[in-house]
């Protein structure tokens, strides 16, 4: 029976092997601190916290959420340690309430690998505090109890670590709060949150079937007040996905998704595209391509899970071989690592089993679900573009690429993200360390500046004609031939602004726009706007910065960056981070507002659950192919059909 606890109250760990679940209203950070006897925190090693994850016996998660999932193995911790406190903390420079008394109360559970609660707090009664204590784990006469705290601290995560024994608590709450901030700016943007008790089918917990280890901490993009039930139909730790999908949805839609035939016994059910819920078939495919993302990051972390478990237990076992002089050496210590050897072996071997499993269950629902997709989510080498006819409608999200990880680079997920576009794009013309593409700095430059035409003619093509405006800034006209297409089909306003004097005409007229507008929904008067003002969603691509910007350029940019979203202006930026190095940290704010893509393949994005590396690649058109021109063709002639339409009407008004 789970104990409901208050402040102040303790009770008795069953198991050593433990999960504890955090669900909030809005995103926070998870942490926890290691302390001794007297519950002092002795450095800053004795953290775990978003830049450093994972010490002995404990991971938190890497990113702000407003769930979380913590793994405690405390049979793990070292024989010093004697408490273990789970921290919670508003993130700061990100938006989103700066109080814990602005928002819903913190929910924690302490629960087992199965997610049988154990105990749970709800942590109540807090009003300026930015960071909280939430419970401890303690060691007592040689058991493990968990006690409720509640602790508050209106001086937030500094005064907090400062309070348990930490005289840098400031620096660390600073690189904290630093890696919050990274974290939310390389991580997809997930989707709405669904309605309350709406839950998620799961794939296999801890490896499926393995002697599973402490699950990474895993985020739900469910945002709950109590812990999310598990979904009627989803599996049972160790099970597979059940690709009927009845959690996949965000809205219950007036007619049922079509559902698989039934499966023969003992067979995984048939996938099916579209079997998602939603109110359109758009809609439902979407939901279905997020729900292999979550898929794909969750058994795929049980699996990272379950190996790491078993070369830590591995690891423990020769430990203690080698520790005893009378069993270091001998047969008995050649049978004791061998047999520790093999154990690690055979979990390793059962987690890979059931991480197959999934997988191949997962192909085949890509293999069904890719032929589907329409112009907005499909590849440039679908054949659905052959038939393609300028939409009427805006579509839920656009395709900005694919995503794989390494544990099955062929099985490729669609990357969608939902439009409008809530921030900016940002291709990266530099070399990381991670790039496996050409070394010729001219040539990946060029790849960039082909990424971004690529992109920008996507997002031409799935916008009804005259709805969707593309603005180029080329300043020294080093992307002409990379632009080509835009300029030869007529789909440009204006052709690719060079020159400083073109960076200051065409900044001074979105700066303008985004003024305007804003002012006229602020005063809600937008039947005043000028009536020669072009109110359809604007892409601005910014080629080769900060070439051509001055300081008042600089600053023009990154108002449209903060501003320009909420009003229908957004902004592609196509560079290398290292030229604009002069202007120092002044532009980091606006290298974290864009979401950072790249020319060539590339693991540096996270999923927004686990935060797995995911390697991105671009959706580059096809050596040879006539898509790109075919598609802008039509784009163009529809632009220039209304732009004469619209000429008619105003001479003959």
């Amino acid at each position: 029976m789970t104990a409901e606890l208050v402040r102040g109250q303790n009770h008795p760990l069953p198991q050593t092997r433990l999960e504890i679940r955090i669900s909030a209203g809005n995103p926070i950070v998870a942490g926890a601190t290691l302390g001794d006897e007297r519950g002092t925190v002795h450095g800053a090693e004795w953290v775990a916290h978003p830049a450093s994850p994972q010490l002995a016996g404990i991971e938190v998660p890497k990113q702000a959420a407003a769930a979380h999932r913590l793994a405690v193995d405390l049979d793990a911790m070292p024989e010093h340690i004697h408490r273990v406190t789970v921290l919670l903390a508003l993130p700061t420079g990100v938006g989103g309430p700066a109080r814990f008394g602005a928002m819903a109360a913190p929910f924690v559970a302490v629960t087992g690998l199965d997610g049988t609660e154990i105990a749970s707090y709800t942590i109540t009664d807090l009003d300026s505090e930015s960071a909280v204590a939430a419970l401890e784990l303690y060691r007592r006469q040689g058991a493990w109890k968990v006690r409720a705290i509640g602790q508050g601290y209106a001086g937030g995560l500094a005064a907090m670590l400062h309070d348990q024994g930490l005289e840098q608590g400031a620096d660390l709450a600073a690189r904290i709060n630093e890696a919050v901030a990274r974290g939310m700016a390389r991580s997809v943007a997930q989707p709405p949150p669904r309605p309350e008790g709406d839950g998620r089918v799961r794939t296999a917990a801890a490896g499926g079937g393995t002697d599973p280890a402490p699950a990474q901490p895993q985020t739900p993009p469910q945002q709950p007040q109590t812990p999310p039930q598990q979904p009627q139909g989803a599996p049972t730790a160790g099970g597979s996905i059940d690709y009927q999908h009845p959690g996949r949805r965000t809205a219950a839609p007036p007619t049922p998704p079509p559902t698989a035939p039934p499966a023969a016994p003992g067979q995984p059910a048939q996938p099916v595209a579209g079997d998602a819920s939603g109110w359109s078939m758009d809609e439902r495919l979407y939901n279905q391509v997020w729900g292999m993302f979550e898929d794909l990051a969750r058994t795929t972390a049980a699996y990272r899970s379950a190996v790491d478990f078993a070369e830590s237990r591995m690891e423990q076992e020769l430990d203690r071989v080698l520790s005893d002089p009378r069993t270091r050496v001998g047969p008995a210590a050649d049978s004791a690592r061998a047999e520790a050897r093999a154990k690690q072996t055979g979990l390793v071997e059962q987690a890979r089993t059931a991480l197959d499993r999934d997988l191949a269950q997962l192909i085949a629902e890509a293999e069904v679900v890719e032929p589907a997709l329409p112009y907005a989510y499909a590849r440039w080498d679908s054949p659905v573009w052959q038939a393609y006819q300028v939409p009427t409608e805006v579509p839920m999200a656009l395709r900005l690429g694919d995503l794989h990880l390494p544990e099955r680079t062929d099985l490729r997920i669609p990357m969608l993200v939902r439009l409008p576009l809530e921030r900016g794009l940002w291709i990266d013309a530099g070399r990381s360390g991670s790039f496996d593409g050409p070394a010729d700095s001219g040539e990946l430059r060029r790849l960039a500046a082909d990424a971004a035409v690529a992109i920008a003619a996507r997002m031409l093509a799935v916008y009804p004609a005259g709805e969707f405006a593309v603005r180029v800034i080329d300043p020294a006209g080093s992307a002409a031939g990379s632009f080509a297409p835009l300029v030869e089909s007529g789909v440009l306003a204006e052709p690719p602004a060079a020159g400083a004097q073109g960076v200051s005409a065409v900044l001074a007229a979105l700066t303008q726009r985004v003024d305007l507008v804003q002012m006229a929904i602020r005063s809600r008067a937008t039947d005043a706007l000028p009536p020669d003002l072009d109110t359809a969603e604007q892409l601005l691509v910014v080629h080769d910065f900060p070439h051509g910007f001055d300081d008042r350029a600089v600053t023009q940019l990154r108002y449209l960056a903060d501003e320009g979203p909420s009003v229908g202006v957004h902004l592609m930026m196509v560079a290398d981070r290292e030229d604009a190095r002069a202007y120092g940290p002044v532009l980091d704010p606006l290298w974290r507002s864009l979401l950072r893509l790249t020319p060539v393949a590339d693991d540096h994005l996270a999923d927004p659950w686990v935060g797995h590396a995911w390697t991105y690649e671009p959706p580059m058109v096809p050596p040879g192919s006539r898509v790109l021109g075919q598609v802008l063709g039509e784009v163009g002639r529809a632009t220039q059909a209304l732009r004469e339409a619209r000429a008619r009407q105003s001479y003959g008004g």
